[in-house]
């Protein structure tokens, strides 16, 4: 497996739709209003380390308890499909509680960036895309995830509330394309497997001779 720059790229859209840091830059104002200390590079870390061992782990999880991953992959599009129409229509059909009065590293690596949607993606993302990229992808958002939130008033003067919802928005129609994509790469697996373990538990007439 090598590296390939169009999956790189591919990967790095789908995970900064998901995540959506700029789309939270007021959430992270409010944080700093309320005089809560935003920790960037702790608050990164823990992120990847939460995103890169879900992406090794979170298909043996899946394993031990019977799912595979086209069929997680399937669960994922559905998910991936609310949070796009969400950005899209401006609306949270996933509501994630964001406590604002723990530390905070723990709202914002988990959920703000390594979120629920995140896992999700993640997961789905392997039946389509190989390792070596996918960490690339994570990488590169984890970067542009420390520069946000190093830098929060000065984006959010910069983009201001219309350009964040403009940004939401585009990525939203990202999110619900991937959505499609992943179901429709995943449907084939599951409709195969049935059928080959049907196969298998039909018992096969002797031959007449």
């Amino acid at each position: 497996m090598s590296f390939d720059l169009r999956e790189i790229i591919s990967v790095t859209l789908i995970l900064f739709a998901v995540i959506d840091i700029l789309g939270n830059v007021p959430w992270l104002l409010r944080l700093r209003n309320r005089h809560i200390d935003v920790q960037p590079g702790k608050a990164t870390m823990a992120s990847g380390v939460i995103m890169v061992a879900f992406l090794f782990v979170g298909e043996e999880m899946l394993r031990l308890m019977g799912i595979g991953l086209p069929h997680f992959a399937v669960a994922g599009s559905v998910v991936i499909f609310l949070i796009g129409l969400g950005m899209i229509l401006g609306r949270e059909f996933i509501h994630i509680e964001k406590d604002t009065h723990s530390s905070s590293i723990v709202p914002l690596a988990f959920p703000l960036i390594a979120g629920a949607g995140t896992l999700v993606t993640l997961l789905s993302i392997r039946t389509s895309f190989q390792m070596p990229n996918i960490l690339a992808g994570i990488m590169i958002n984890l970067a542009i995830v420390y520069l946000v939130l190093r830098t929060v008033p000065t984006l959010s003067r910069w983009l201001g509330k219309g350009g964040i919802d403009v940004l939401s928005r585009a990525f939203g129609v990202i999110l619900l394309a991937l959505a499609v994509k992943l179901a429709t790469d995943a449907l084939p697996a599951l409709i195969a497997t049935p059928m080959a373990q049907h196969a298998l538990s039909t018992p096969v007439a002797p031959a007449i001779h």
